[in-house]
């Protein structure tokens, strides 16, 4: 079989040179932007703390044996309607937040391959709490506290709750961020 026989559904998944170039020079700093990575992860576990000591959110907590890239920022949410309206409300203040993934089996072609809605339901209830928060590599330490402070005003907006504390990378504010007001 040649390279230009169409056998079955797919393609020719082959890199063209401009793709390839592209991809060698993420690979040559590949090792600084994981430490930049693993940076960012480790300011948004310190911020998000007292949300999750206040039962608003939860973390990811892989278990210690296991490493994990950091290649997203995530936090999950009480349910879907909150997840939802937290986003809304994040979105129109400009930041980039986003629900992270449909699940396989309930796209149309899970549908037709016969799964069904129910089939794996940690699944669908994970899919419907999770909010991705911004994340880059270039984000700063500053940027990732101004994320926190408004996801925070916004639990607090859409649970009832009390005004949250300002939180920075350095630790709580001793007064309100003026911008969550």
């Amino acid at each position: 079989m040649d390279k230009y026989t169409w056998v079955d559904v797919g393609s020719s998944y082959l890199p063209s040179e401009l793709c390839s170039a592209y991809l060698l020079a993420q690979l040559e700093v590949m090792d600084q932007v994981q430490r930049r990575r693993w940076a960012i992860e480790r300011t948004y576990d310190e911020l998000l703390a007292p949300l999750e000591e206040r039962g608003l959110l939860r973390t990811p907590s892989p278990p210690p044996e296991c490493g994990g890239n950091a290649h997203i920022s995530y936090v999950l949410l009480k349910d879907e309607p909150t997840r939802d309206a937290v986003m809304a409300t994040l979105r129109r203040q400009g930041i980039g937040v986003a629900f992270h993934f449909v699940p396989l089996h309930s796209s149309p072609m899970g549908q037709g391959l016969g799964y069904r809605e129910g089939d794996l339901p940690v699944t669908e209830q994970m899919s419907r709490r999770l909010l991705r928060l911004p994340s880059f590599v270039g984000i700063t330490e500053e940027e990732q506290s101004r994320v926190v402070n408004r996801l925070a005003a916004a639990l607090d907006r859409v649970l009832g709750g009390p005004p949250t504390l300002a939180l920075t990378a350095a630790g709580v504010a001793g007064g309100r961020d003026e911008e969550l007001a």
